[in-house]
């Protein structure tokens, strides 16, 4: 069987240019893909996020997107200075091992910026 080389989560979005100003602004992700209705950006190597002019889903906040870093603190003080919400200072979550925050896109989609406290993680990256 051949390998899997890339991964696309889809996900919907009324307000596609609000879309693009938070994910290529703010996060600085890289468009790399416009196809009119729908926009592809790389999250890292060969991760990507598509979203699509479509009706917003009834409950935007089941989805969490997740991006990891190992300095959580800079990107909360990013999400503050560009006036976005977040559900306050980054934290440890003991039982996940993990330091994290969430904020939200402009869908409602929660956005979780987190870097792996836990050892197992960076076993598992080999």
């Amino acid at each position: 069987m051949a390998p899997i080389t890339e991964g696309i989560t889809f996900l919907p979005t009324a307000d596609l240019e609000a879309t693009h100003r938070f994910y290529s602004g703010v996060l600085g992700l890289d468009l790399v893909l416009d196809q009119g209705s729908c926009r592809i950006y790389r999250v890292v190597g060969t991760s990507y996020w598509g979203f699509c002019e479509r009706a917003a889903p009834t409950a935007p906040e089941q989805v969490v997107l997740t991006v990891c870093s190992d300095d959580v603190d800079a990107w909360h003080r990013r999400f503050e200075s560009s006036g976005l919400p977040t559900d306050g200072p980054p934290r440890t979550h003991a039982a996940f091992g993990i330091y994290h925050f969430y904020a939200r896109d402009p869908n409602g989609y929660r956005i979780e910026v987190q870097r792996f406290l836990d050892p197992g993680w960076a076993a598992g990256q080999r």
